[in-house]
């Protein structure tokens, strides 16, 4: 095994090839805290928002809105060290500590500042902390903790609170005609209703010129974003490592207030990567043994992990979140902003699987669905594309979302690609929930499995 070293800024000595483009998008991070800090204290409005995948943002701007993230924070809080004591407040306010690590972490931090601190930031508060909002913006998409969280919050906080639904459908059900037409339709009616709901809380008009282009330069930021870290990273050696990709994907993950700026630092980035790969220059600085993918959301706390793991040679090439793909057709011709937003925010299950899979495996996939109502293969078609060697499941044991599934999907990646998986248990917040030593011993040992598995793959007649 090996051991821990002092791992500090850009150089050749870290076991993880970090990109210098990187670091300037980090920085974008530390200057969001500070515009809604400097908001707040010119008595501008500041909300807290969740993750929403793209909906909220585009209205805020034409608003002129600022938005920190709580579950953004919780990550900021954690990797800092600075999350224990909000953790500890939130069960000492009845809170279980088997919620979500980032709601825990939010309750921690809002009993402190609205009940002992009478609405001022705590002192200790890691990038001066997040200002009180006007509004709290929810979001019914993907986690269950989700919006009854906001709710929550109003034990300590007396502000409006809105929650933006998203349907989803089963795959049976959204190949039925007329399935997508109607959620499309559905979240342009909620989206209407936040609208006209945000511009009564702010006392003014929404500027439609601005929404209508900065859903465009969404558009355009989320094309290079794609390529850099889907189409890139297939290359061999992958030239841009999971950390990376974690250090520089707020800007597509959340509100950016500055699509130019945001996009020139895409386009050196863009440039980097594309100089490595004409160098066959790898995302760590070993030779890259095994092409892993990362899912679950990371212990931030924790995130030298991957560079213990990069000197035994694993380069992660793929991670479980991310943005929006670019679409075939040319989403800016849709006239209507709100119809544009939604039908390029809101893919239909057709267009996910005509963009992920060829003509001969989308026949497939089709078939499955008809026959059973579910085609496992669109959860696991990554590891084809990545020709990856195993995939590592966080076990988050605070987030059931990202952990209920990890073993239908370890089953079905060995039983369709011969890939295997190892699940490592964890949190997202909580640093005492983690265990460095003992899962490092499990990741060397996974090393055997992940050797016999290529062996099975070629007898399989699959390409790597």
């Amino acid at each position: 095994m090996t051991t821990q070293r002092t791992i500090k800024g850009p150089s050749g000595d870290r076991p993880i090839n970090r990109l210098k483009s990187m670091y300037p998008l980090r920085a974008l991070v530390d200057e969001t805290y500070q515009d809604t800090l400097l908001a707040a204290k010119e008595k501008k409005p500041v909300a807290w928002s969740m993750l929403d995948f793209g909906f909220y943002p585009p209205v805020l701007n034409a608003l002129s809105i600022e938005a920190v993230y709580p579950e953004n924070y919780g990550t900021v809080c954690a990797s800092s060290g600075a999350a224990t004591p909000f953790l500890d407040r939130s069960e000492a306010e009845g809170f279980p500590s088997h919620l979500c690590g980032y709601a825990q972490n939010c309750f921690g931090y809002a009993a402190e500042m609205f009940n002992d601190l009478d609405g001022s930031i705590p002192d200790k508060a890691p990038q001066g902390g997040m200002p009180k909002p006007i509004v709290l913006l929810a979001s019914g998409a993907a986690c269950d903790a989700r919006y009854k969280w906001f709710q929550a919050l109003g034990r300590y906080i007396d502000v409006p609170v809105w929650t933006l639904e998203s349907p989803r459908s089963s795959q049976r059900e959204s190949m039925s005609e007329g399935a997508y037409e109607r959620e499309v339709k559905f979240l342009m009616a909620e989206l209407k209703n936040f609208i006209a709901f945000m511009e009564k809380m702010v006392g003014k008009k929404i500027d439609w010129d601005t929404f209508s282009r900065n859903i465009d330069e969404m558009i355009d930021l989320d094309a290079i974003w794609a390529n850099i870290t889907d189409e890139m990273r297939m290359n061999r050696p992958c030239p841009m490592h999971s950390r990376d990709y974690f250090s520089a994907m707020n800007s597509s993950l959340f509100r950016t207030k500055d699509p130019a700026r945001v996009m020139s630092l895409y386009k050196d980035m863009y440039r980097e990567v594309e100089g490595r790969i004409e160098r066959k220059e790898g995302g760590i600085n070993y030779p890259e043994k095994y092409r892993m993918a990362f899912f679950g959301l990371a212990p931030w706390h924790a995130l030298s992990l991957f560079d213990r793991l990069a000197e035994r040679g694993w380069n992660f090439v793929r991670e479980d979140y991310h943005n929006t793909r670019p679409m075939k057709e040319d989403a800016k011709k849709i006239a209507d902003p709100i119809r544009r937003l939604v039908q390029y925010r809101h893919r239909s299950l057709q267009q996910q699987i005509e963009d992920e899979f060829t003509p001969k495996e989308a026949e497939l996939v089709y078939d499955e669905i008809k026959k059973t109502g579910i085609s496992n293969r669109t959860s696991v078609q990554f590891a084809r594309k990545y020709q990856l060697d195993g995939v590592i499941f966080h076990s988050n044991l605070t987030c059931r979302t990202q952990s209920g599934n990890q073993n239908g999907r370890q089953k079905n990646l060995l039983d369709i690609y011969n890939v295997p998986s190892l699940i490592i248990e964890g949190d997202i917040v909580d640093a005492r929930l983690f265990d460095m030593e003992g899962t490092l011993r499990k990741c060397e040992a996974f090393e055997e499995t992940m050797q016999h598995y290529r062996g099975v793959r070629r007898g399989a007649g699959l390409e790597w």
